[in-house]
């Protein structure tokens, strides 16, 4: 008679219709289970390291943007100067060639020549001149300025304490701030010795003044 060892025939309890392998199903899931946050968090790293990079992508797009919008700024501003100094210069080329015109015009006033149809068509030039900014300067009297002077005469004279113009030989036109041809003047200095006569003259007169008002003292 054999004795059968207790313990090593038994076997688990198993539901009818099932097989032994199906015992166990949910020891083998759990380490699924666990793993699954750490899929999560590495899908999460991965999606802001994508945001990082679109940012710093549209952060670099926008500063060429701003970029491109500066430089066409710019462009537009020079493109612009450059029409006004072309028109500025266009005008003036224009206007320095009707200079002898006006000279003429301005001398036949001076004599009294200016009459008639010829009166209406000079009057018409000049004012057309004006309108483009051309401007007439130089009068008798004014202190010689040599930027915008040029002396074609000279002297002296005993009533002027500065070099001064005492006659208009030919008017001077500017357009704005620019001088297109100076004033052609005669120019007349201050007579050599003259100042330190005439310092001297009231100086005796301030003396002469001073002793009149002192009146004489009384004994």
């Amino acid at each position: 008679m054999t004795e059968e060892t207790p313990g090593f025939d038994e076997k688990p309890d198993v539901p009818s219709g099932a097989t032994p392998d199906d015992a166990e199903p949910k020891a083998a899931s759990t380490p699924k289970e666990e793993a699954a946050p750490a899929g999560d968090a590495s899908q999460t790293a991965g999606l802001v390291a994508q945001l990082d990079q679109v940012r710093t992508a549209l952060g670099e797009r926008t500063a060429d943007l701003q970029r491109l919008q500066a430089e066409y700024q710019n462009y537009r501003r020079r493109v612009e100067r450059d029409r006004i100094t072309v028109k500025e210069i266009a005008i003036a080329n224009l206007l320095t060639e009707l200079l002898p015109v006006l000279d003429d015009i301005g001398r036949a006033r001076e004599h009294g020549e200016l009459v008639g149809g010829f009166k209406s068509v000079a009057e018409s030039l000049e004012t057309v001149a004006a309108k483009m900014g051309l401007q007439q300067f130089g009068k008798e009297g004014e202190p010689f300025d040599p930027t915008i002077h040029e002396a074609l005469m000279h002297s002296y004279a005993p009533d002027v304490t500065e070099t001064t113009c005492v006659a208009i030989l030919q008017p001077g036109y500017r357009i704005g701030e620019r001088t297109i041809r100076p004033a052609r003047v005669a120019v007349a200095e201050p007579q050599p010795g003259a100042q330190t006569v005439k310092a001297e003259g009231a100086d005796e007169a301030q003396a002469a003044d001073d002793d009149k008002d002192n009146g004489p003292e009384e004994g």
